[in-house]
């Protein structure tokens, strides 16, 4: 293994546990506030800042997103994404903690698929991993713009369903959106552009987490948003970015891996009903 892909593997794997604790302190302090809206951005968007407890889980994710910028820029998209997968098994354990409760069978089996996915991926490494290719801008377009209409018809959708659920899963495809082109901005030169699509799939994917937080539990709605936040990078680091994969038993095992990781997360993420009598929100300030 590369010197360079040691460093971002640390720095990844900081970055998920960091970007993991920061959307529980992001739950529990969103569950607490008045109604938040997409419809009424600036009011929510100051309820959210002058919240202390919010604040800081939003400085703590801001850090883990630049060890994960950090992480990108010396290796793979695919092989970054692969390791940020395992992140929803520290999001599991950590709120099961806080909750005092015990991990269920589903939820335990995506903790030891996410690891044995992680454990195949380490092993693959042998093979190598540069830091990866550049793809056709046109088709980084076409994929960035394809996400964000599946975005828009799962919010369309959710709205006659599980408010959590479609948060979930739509603030999941505007991460993906912001980690793809976070990877491309980092190859500099006109490709920097790519910080404006960055910036938009960040702040559209933060503020649905928040709305979701409203309505269902930390690991429903982060741990929908992380299954598509990890799967769909992946893919695209191939399909889009041309990112090479080993051939022959390492080629194969890094695939699995990738998959490993991905049923990992979905494991992990399924939905679960929200609580009958949910914490009141505090009344909205009028000053």
């Amino acid at each position: 293994m590369h010197a360079a892909t040691a460093v971002a593997l640390g720095l990844a794997a900081a970055s998920t546990t960091l970007t993991n604790i920061a959307y529980l302190r992001e739950h529990d302090a969103a569950a607490e506030l008045p109604v938040l809206s997409m419809r009424r951005p600036l009011h929510s968007a100051r309820l959210l800042l002058e919240d202390r407890s919010w604040l800081l889980g939003f400085v703590l994710e801001t850090v883990g997103f630049l060890l994960y910028a950090a992480a990108l820029a010396l290796a793979s998209l695919a092989l970054v994404q692969s390791i940020a997968a395992g992140g929803i098994g520290v999001l599991a354990f950590v709120a099961a903690r806080i909750a005092g409760r015990r991990l269920g069978g589903r939820e335990w089996a995506g903790v030891v698929v996410s690891v044995l996915g992680l454990a195949a991926l380490g092993v693959s490494l042998a093979g190598g991993s540069g830091g990866g290719g550049t793809g056709s801008t046109l088709d980084i377009f076409v994929w960035l713009g394809a996400t964000a209409f599946a975005a828009l018809v799962v919010l369309a959708l959710g709205r006659r369903g599980n408010r959590a659920v479609a948060s979930g899963l739509a603030g999941g495809l505007f991460f993906s959106i912001g980690d793809i082109s976070t990877k491309v901005a980092t190859e500099g030169g006109v490709r920097v552009g790519f910080l404006v699509t960055l910036v938009l799939g960040y702040v559209l994917g933060t503020s649905l987490l928040q709305i979701g937080y409203q309505a269902g539990d930390a690991v429903t709605v982060a741990g929908l948003a992380t299954l598509l936040t990890n799967a769909l990078p992946i893919a695209a680091g191939t399909v889009v970015l041309g990112e090479a994969v080993p051939h022959g038993a390492l080629g194969v095992l890094r695939i699995v891996a990738f998959v490993a990781v991905t049923l990992g997360a979905v494991l992990l993420a399924s939905p679960r009903a929200a609580p009958k009598q949910p914490p009141s929100p505090r009344p909205a300030d009028t000053s």
